[in-house]
C-alpha cells in the first residue's frame, strides 16, 4: 500500500475512549457490571454455571488504599485469547442486539480515573490466570507529550504488559482492579451503591411489596428479566424502589404517600409483531412531582437488558410536559433487538424502530399526564366537600353552645351558602370525573383509588349540612334546600350569667372588635375563653 495513503489513528482516540467518553465517572461501574452479565450469561450457555442466580458480581471499594476491584465468577478468557479480547479495541466478539455490551470499548474507561489498570482472568480448565497491565500514569505522559506522534498501537504496545501465572484448573473468573484512583466520586461507597441500585442489572428489594405483582407479570408474559447478583463491599445491591414515597423534614424522612397498585403496559411492533417493549409504573394519590432527594427511584427510567439507558431524565422529552415524569416512578425495559443503545448508553441509535418506540410512548404518556391532572381536580372538589363538613359542624357546635353574635351567625351561613355551591358543583364534577375516567384505564384506577375509601364523594346527599340538606332538584335543575328552624342561642347568655347587662355588652363589644381585627379565628377563640375566665373570676 501506499504509504502516502496509508491510513493512521492517532494515540488521542485513546483520550476519546477513557476520559472523553463519559460525563460522569461512575458509568465506568456500569461498563463492567456489563461485561461481567454477559460473561456470566455465555457461562450458563457453555455449562460452566447452572443458571445466573449461580452468578455473582463482586464489587469492593477501599477508599483507603484508593483502589477498586471488580470481579465475576462467569467464564473468565482463554490464556490464548486474552491478548485479541484485552489489548485489541472495538474489535468485540459479542453480537450486536443480543449481548448487553458489543462494542469493546467499555473496559477502557477505568484509565480514564487511575494509575494501573489491571485485568486477571482464568479459563475452566486451564491451570493458568492471564495477568494484563495497563499503565495509566504512562499513557496520559504520552497523550500530553505534543513533540511525538505516536499511533494508536503503538501507545497500546507501549503502556501494556501481559504476563501469566500458575492457577487451579476449575478457577474461572474476571477481575478488573483499578489501582491509585484518582476520583474521589468513585470512592464514596454510599454514592456508588445509590448510582447501581438504580443503574445495575440487579433484582427489586423485598421491602417493595408489590414486587410480587412484577414477577407474576414477567412469568405471565414469558419476559426474561436479567437479575443478577451483585455485592458492593459485601453488600447484596438491590433496586431502590420503596413502597412508601418520603419528603425531606429536616434531615429526617417523612411518609407523605404509599404505592396503591402496579400498572403494566406493553406495546408490539407494527412492522415484525415481536415485542418492542414493556413496562409498569405505581399509582398513588398524585398529589404532586415526588420529592427528588428523598426518593432515589422517582421518575420513569429506560432500561435495555434491565440495565439502565441514561439517567431519571432520559424519558423526560417524550412527556407531555418535563414535570410528568416525577409523578410517577416505574420503568420502561426496551425489548426489541433493533432498539441499540449508543456508545454513551445515554440512548438509542437512530432506526425506524425507535421511531415506534417513541411515538408509542409519547401516546400513552398523554394518558399519564391526564392522569395526574385528574388528580388534582379530584383532590381540588374533595377539599371543597371536606370544607363544607368542617362549617357544618362549626355550626352545629355554635347551635349547641351558643353563637357570640348575630353578626357571627350571619356570617357562618353565608360562608356555609358559598361552600355549599362550591360542594354542589364539587359533587357533579365528581360524577362527570366517574364516567369520563371509564374510557381511559390509567384514569379510572386513579379515580377508584382516590375515592373508594370515601362514599361520601360518591353520594350527594351524604356530604350536605345536616340542616340543609339537598332535596330533589326542582324543573330548572337548580338544587332545593329543605331548611329546618333553629333557635338562636348567643354565647354571652350561657357564659356570662352573671353579669349584668351593661357589663355583658361591654364584652360583647370588645369581642366584636377582636374578631373582626385579627383574622386567625382560632386565636380569637383562644382571647375569648380567656376573656370569660377572667370575668367569671370570684363570681
Amino acid at each position: 500500500m501506499d504509504e502516502l495513503n496509508k491510513t493512521v489513528i492517532g494515540k488521542d482516540i485513546i483520550e476519546s475512549l477513557t476520559l472523553g467518553m463519559y460525563e460522569d465517572a461512575r458509568i465506568i461501574y456500569r461498563e463492567y457490571i456489563q461485561n461481567s452479565a454477559d460473561q456470566i450469561d455465555k457461562a450458563v450457555k457453555i455449562g460452566s454455571l447452572e443458571s445466573i442466580t449461580d452468578g455473582n458480581i463482586w464489587i469492593e471499594i477501599n477508599k483507603d488504599k484508593r483502589r477498586i476491584v471488580i470481579e465475576d465468577n462467569a467464564t473468565g478468557i482463554s490464556f490464548q485469547e486474552t491478548a485479541e479480547i484485552l489489548k485489541n479495541i472495538a474489535q468485540s466478539t459479542k453480537k450486536r442486539g443480543i449481548d448487553k455490551g458489543f462494542r469493546g470499548i467499555g473496559r477502557l474507561g477505568g484509565l480514564a480515573y487511575c494509575e494501573k489498570l489491571i485485568f486477571e482472568t482464568s479459563y475452566k480448565g486451564e491451570c493458568v490466570k492471564t495477568i494484563v497491565e495497563w499503565d495509566a500514569r504512562k499513557l496520559k505522559l504520552i497523550i500530553n507529550d505534543r513533540k511525538n506522534k505516536e499511533t494508536a498501537s503503538e501507545v497500546i504496545d507501549n503502556i501494556t504488559e501481559i504476563h501469566q501465572e500458575s492457577e487451579q484448573q476449575e478457577s474461572h473468573y474476571f477481575k478488573v482492579t483499578l489501582n491509585n484512583v484518582s476520583n474521589p466520586s468513585l470512592l464514596n461507597v454510599i454514592d456508588i451503591r445509590d448510582y447501581l441500585a438504580m443503574v445495575a442489572p440487579t433484582n427489586i428489594h423485598p421491602r417493595f411489596t408489590l414486587l410480587s405483582k412484577i414477577r407474576d407479570y414477567v412469568r405471565t408474559n414469558n419476559i426474561v428479566l436479567d437479575e443478577y447478583k451483585i455485592y458492593v463491599n459485601s453488600d447484596e445491591l438491590s433496586k431502590a424502589y420503596t413502597t412508601k414515597i418520603y419528603e425531606l423534614s429536616g434531615n429526617e424522612k417523612k411518609t407523605i404517600d404509599e404505592i396503591k397498585d402496579i400498572v403494566f403496559f406493553e406495546k408490539k411492533s407494527d412492522q415484525d409483531g415481536s415485542l418492542l417493549l414493556w413496562g409498569w409504573y405505581g399509582t398513588w394519590s398524585f398529589s404532586k412531582q415526588i420529592p427528588e432527594k428523598a426518593n432515589l427511584a422517582r421518575g420513569i427510567r429506560l432500561r435495555k437488558s434491565n440495565i439502565q439507558i441514561g439517567d431519571e431524565y432520559c424519558l423526560v422529552k417524550l412527556h407531555r410536559e418535563p414535570r410528568g415524569n416525577f409523578y410517577y416512578f416505574g420503568e420502561v425495559h426496551a425489548i426489541h433487538s433493533e432498539l441499540i443503545p449508543n456508545a454513551r448508553r445515554d440512548y438509542f441509535l437512530e432506526n425506524d424502530y425507535l421511531m415506534e418506540f417513541e411515538n408509542h410512548l409519547k401516546e400513552y404518556f398523554k394518558k399519564l399526564y391526564g392522569g395526574y391532572h385528574l388528580s388534582s381536580k379530584i383532590r381540588s372538589a374533595q377539599r371543597d366537600i371536606s370544607r363544607l363538613a368542617e362549617i357544618n359542624r362549626t355550626i352545629k357546635e355554635k347551635e349547641q353552645k351558643g353563637y357570640v353574635s348575630h353578626e357571627e351567625k350571619a356570617t357562618l351561613e353565608k360562608e356555609r351558602q358559598e361552600q355549599l355551591d362550591k360542594a354542589t358543583k364539587a359533587e357533579i364534577s365528581l360524577q362527570k370525573y366517574s364516567e369520563n375516567s371509564r374510557e381511559n384505564e390509567v384514569n379510572e384506577r386513579i379515580f377508584n383509588e382516590l375515592t373508594k375509601e370515601n362514599v361520601a364523594l360518591k353520594k350527594t346527599s351524604t356530604s350536605l349540612p345536616v340542616d340543609a340538606q339537598l332535596s330533589k332538584k326542582s324543573e330548572n335543575d337548580e338544587p332545593v334546600l329543605k331548611k329546618e328552624k333553629v333557635k338562636i342561642i348567643f354565647i354571652d347568655d350561657n357564659t356570662l350569667p352573671r353579669q349584668n347587662k351593661e357589663e355583658r355588652k361591654l364584652i360583647k363589644r370588645v369581642y366584636d372588635v377582636i374578631s373582626k381585627n385579627i383574622p386567625d379565628k382560632a386565636m380569637v377563640e383562644n382571647i375569648r375563653l380567656k376573656i370569660i375566665d377572667e370575668f367569671n373570676k370570684g363570681k
